[in-house]
């Protein structure tokens, strides 16, 4: 019995293990081609702080009410002295009322449409954003670029708008300087509230990131990441040791106030144009950012099933 159980046994347990050393080789295969394809991350800004230059008036200096800054309400304290003078009060209260009301009015309306918590101008509490993003694929001869985005996140000052938007400028340049080496493309937007904008900018940024190994350079808010030497060494080695790759995927992000409609990409001068646009946007309008790029390392290229199983939404153009 026992020597049956152990015959019928045998040729599964072959089987479990023939199974178990090609998902090995496979994955372990994987693991090794995608341990090159780490990537690079410049960015930042904040969906809190105030993007509009009205001030709010403080308490202490706001007007007091009532016409003429008397008083509050509809004026009453200003209308009370008139009451006790002879001769045309009814006329003049008449007309003081009129004024009364209208003043109400129209601080009433300027209230509803003030900039509001967040200094973002708009009549809603919670003003609309859009968040944008624009994906370019490159030939691997592209390497200027590599070279450019890197110097960008080693030097670039992610922690003001003024720094952001000159990132922003830049690396739209650096793509709009190779027009030779685009082969791929893709853009959307939409525009939301503060609070759904801010989710879907994160829900982007997170997407890319997520198809990166891990980020071996990084400037955000500020904070820069470099890869150390030895990773610098073993990352060289080990795209000597590949096969030669084809391609460069560098993703743009972006939160911005006011309303932002880009092309969607069929052919290069669509790519043109959304790239300008988004390179126009201003300080005073850029609410956040982020530029990812893959691989990061100057040494290293994606393949073409790579490219194809990680940004299936890239047209070729």
């Amino acid at each position: 019995m026992r020597e049956k159980i152990s015959r019928l046994i045998k040729p599964f347990l072959k089987t479990v293990l023939v199974f178990g050393l090609m998902a090995t080789l496979v994955f372990g295969h994987a693991s090794d081609a995608m341990a090159a394809r780490a990537g690079g991350r410049v960015g930042g800004g904040s969906f809190r702080a105030p993007r509009s230059t009205y001030v709010r008036p403080s308490p202490s200096r706001a007007p007091r009410g009532g016409y003429g800054g008397y008083g509050g309400g509809f004026g009453f304290p200003f209308l009370f002295p008139l009451f006790g003078f002879g001769g045309g009060f009814g006329g003049l209260f008449t007309i003081v009322i009129f004024i009364a009301i209208a003043n109400f009015l129209v601080r009433s309306f300027q209230s509803a449409t003030s900039d509001n918590e967040y200094g973002y101008g708009g009549t809603s509490a919670s003003p609309k954003l859009t968040v944008a993003r624009v994906q370019v694929g490159l030939l691997a001869d592209a390497r200027e670029l590599q070279a450019d985005l890197n110097r960008m996140a080693e030097s670039a000052n992610t922690s003001s708008t003024q720094g952001l938007t000159q990132v922003l400028q830049e690396s739209t340049l650096s793509l709009l300087r190779h027009p030779e080496y685009w082969i791929y493309g893709d853009s959307n937007s939409s525009q939301a509230r503060l609070e759904s904008a801010e989710a879907e900018f994160n829900r982007m940024a997170l997407i890319e990131r997520s198809k990166f190994s891990k980020e071996t350079l990084s400037n955000v808010n500020d904070k820069v990441l470099r890869p150390s030497a030895s990773e610098d060494a073993a990352k060289g080695d080990l795209a000597v040791a590949e096969a030669p790759g084809e391609y460069i995927v560098a993703t743009l992000v972006v939160a911005a106030q006011g309303k932002l409609d880009l092309p969607k990409i069929q052919s290069s001068d669509d790519l043109r144009r959304a790239l300008s646009q988004l390179g126009s946007v201003s300080s005073d309008e850029l609410v956040a950012l982020e530029v990812l790029w893959t691989p990061q390392s100057e040494g290293e290229t994606l393949s073409s099933d790579e490219v194809l199983a990680s940004y299936p939404s890239l047209k070729r153009i």
